[in-house]
């Protein structure tokens, strides 16, 4: 019997902030893992970098620009023998563009402190933990 080995696909995904807040988009009924959260991206194409397929996927998905900041730790994710991805996620800035939903249910734009109220996709989940403890080392320096 032959074992089947799943491929890891990855996948970039984007921590969109603007005024402080942050994208989160939901998954939509028709999509798999309907309904729950995720920070909205994409499969990277053959030949393209992981920050060049976010922009393109953020662009094509939500019809607005972004800015490539920092990268975050990369989240390998198996959903099934046969499905694994590499989530890598980057933290970026809203650049510019009017918001248009062409595949999500909603997004919403939500302070940090609320990101862990989501019912978010399981890959995810590692990626919403770092980015708030990264968050919160950040504020240190703000303490009057």
């Amino acid at each position: 019997m032959m074992k089947v080995m799943s491929r890891i696909i990855p996948v970039s995904c984007a921590i969109i902030l603007k005024e402080g807040k942050v994208l989160v988009a939901q998954r939509s009924e028709k999509m798999a893992l309907p309904l729950k959260w995720e920070f909205p991206g994409g499969k990277i194409e053959s030949g393209e970098s992981a920050e060049g397929c976010l922009m393109r996927e953020i662009l094509e998905e939500l019809n607005i620009t972004i800015q490539v900041i920092h990268a975050f730790p990369v989240n390998i994710h198996r959903f099934s023998k046969e499905k694994e991805i590499e989530l890598i996620p980057f933290l970026c800035n809203y650049s510019g563009g009017e918001l248009i939903l062409k595949e999500h249910h909603q997004v919403l734009w939500l302070d940090v402190e609320r990101l862990s109220e989501l019912d978010w996709s399981a890959a995810d989940i590692p990626i919403v933990k770092n980015f708030i403890e990264w968050f919160s080392l950040q504020n240190i320096h703000f303490i009057p």
